[in-house]
């Protein structure tokens, strides 16, 4: 039986989603992934800038992730056509004196560099990146954390991210408490594609094995928590404890399908520069890894932006507004 293929909708083509940390596309080496149901392949030129195009050699439809890189051409595996940063196929040994076909050529993506991050966008995007001026300054130390590979949809690693009534029950101890499991009340004000809003709570206590926030005790100081949902799959939030002493964490989603994603998270600190990445990375393994199975188990594994299909209360009113804002945008489903 063929299965009924779904399309995403147009507009989310048109936005920048996170392909991976600029780590993992090695100068020399091709890197294969997907990005909405579609085959990327990513690499960098001599120059160290990154390219994406459909991995796909229109010759028999081989894997050009699979190839290798020469004279800043992409060459397929099988019969070694090259193809340039532009797509075009520039060489067929089997026939080298022969004109190339104009067919010869394989599409090509945005593509940029920011954050960290390699960013590919498969129409001309619409929405811009979000600012962060900490991540730039210098005097803020990064650690990348993850990549983190969910059985969802972006949307619902993306909502887990905004929903603060899980913390108690799902991160006991870590970020949260069940003894105090109220929600504080949230005003989210939409501006364009990004969504503002902003709480403030009582802290857990920095556990012996996760050091990593700032408070020295449970209640005092609380964490401010700000938050900037950038449409469709983009988190920075601001966190303080009422001193200079704060965090940036950055999250986005890459929406590989319907049911698979891939969850980035960069964290930027002004202090405690002398202790080691592991363990915030560790630490982050932990909550995503108890965030990973619940958000697995929700059906649909998109988040169903049909107000009808799911149950809303007050607490979850930046859910709310995230789903409002995605269908005015025209990025729902």
């Amino acid at each position: 039986m063929q299965t009924k293929k779904i399309y995403f909708p147009k507009r989310l083509l048109a936005c920048w989603h996170p392909i991976g940390y600029s780590h993992e596309i090695k100068a020399g080496s091709p890197y294969g992934t997907i990005l909405l149901d579609q085959p990327i392949v990513l690499w960098r030129t001599s120059d160290g800038l990154p390219h994406a195009m459909r991995d796909l050699c229109i010759h028999r439809g081989t894997a050009l992730s699979l190839g290798w890189i020469k004279d800043d051409c992409l060459v397929c595996p099988y019969h070694a056509w090259q193809y340039d940063k532009k797509g075009a196929c520039v060489l067929i040994p089997q026939a080298p004196d022969a004109e190339i076909p104009q067919k010869a050529k394989t599409p090509t993506y945005y593509c940029i560099e920011k954050f960290g991050l390699v960013w590919v966008a498969l129409k001309k995007p619409e929405f811009d990146l979000p600012e962060i001026p900490e991540y730039e300054n210098g005097h803020w130390k990064l650690v990348n954390t993850g990549p983190f590979n969910w059985n969802s949809h972006s949307s619902r690693q993306l909502e887990n991210f905004t929903d603060f009534g899980h913390f108690p029950w799902v991160h006991p101890g870590l970020l949260g408490d069940p003894e105090r499991p109220e929600v504080p009340d949230c005003k989210v004000v939409v501006k364009d594609s990004v969504l503002h809003y902003s709480v403030v709570r009582p802290e857990a206590a920095n556990s012996q094995d996760f050091p990593v926030f700032a408070n020295e005790d449970i209640v005092k100081p609380e964490r401010r928590s700000v938050y900037e949902l950038h449409l469709p799959y983009t988190i920075v939030l601001r966190l303080g404890w009422g001193g200079e002493k704060g965090m940036v964490y950055f999250f986005t989603s890459q929406p590989i399908s319907h049911n698979r994603c891939r969850g980035y998270c960069i964290i930027g600190r002004n202090y405690d520069y002398d202790k080691p990445d592991k363990i915030l990375q560790e630490f982050e393994q932990v909550i995503f890894d108890q965030d990973k199975r619940v958000v697995e188990s929700q059906r649909p594994q998109q988040v169903p932006f049909d107000f009808t299909e799911e149950l809303h209360l007050k607490f979850d009113t930046v859910a709310m507004n995230y789903r409002r804002a995605m269908k005015k945008e025209k990025l729902d489903y």
